[in-house]
């Protein structure tokens, strides 16, 4: 009886990990393009090397593919024009790019805060009404 209510509690959790996965990307994204425009301003630090600190960000630079939909192709044409120009135009593209992924951060953490519980509550419930239904 236990296995069972653990199982989908544990199989809510799997439903979830999509949303964490999201929220954590674009944390990550966003300090990493902090960390970017100080080194283009006060520093010369490979942008590689610098990547290095964020799994998703460093994974996105090799060429993986992190997310999907519009959100992986929003990071690939992102990791496309790092390095692509001259540090004044890199800087103000990585200022442009600071609000959308700010943007997105908030809504993916917000989002994976709403749901990732309730997908979880949801699927203890279930494991419990189907306990409740075999004893």
């Amino acid at each position: 009886m236990f296995a069972i209510i653990a199982l989908t509690t544990f199989a809510g959790v799997l439903v979830s990990a999509d949303k964490k996965k999201r929220a954590t990307v674009y944390a990550q994204l966003y300090e990493y393009n902090e960390v970017l425009l100080l080194n283009l301003r006060f520093g010369r630090e490979d942008m590689k090397k610098l990547a290095k600190k964020y799994k998703y960000v460093d994974d996105a630079l090799s060429g993986k593919s992190v997310l999907g939909g519009a959100d992986g192709e929003f990071i690939s044409s992102y990791c496309s024009q790092l390095g692509a120009t001259d540090a004044s135009s890199q800087i103000e593209y990585l200022s442009e790019r600071k609000a959308y992924i700010k943007k997105h951060k908030d809504e993916s953490l917000a989002e994976y805060k709403k749901y990732s519980s309730l997908y979880i509550k949801i699927f203890l419930m279930l494991g419990i009404l189907i306990a409740v239904l075999l004893a």
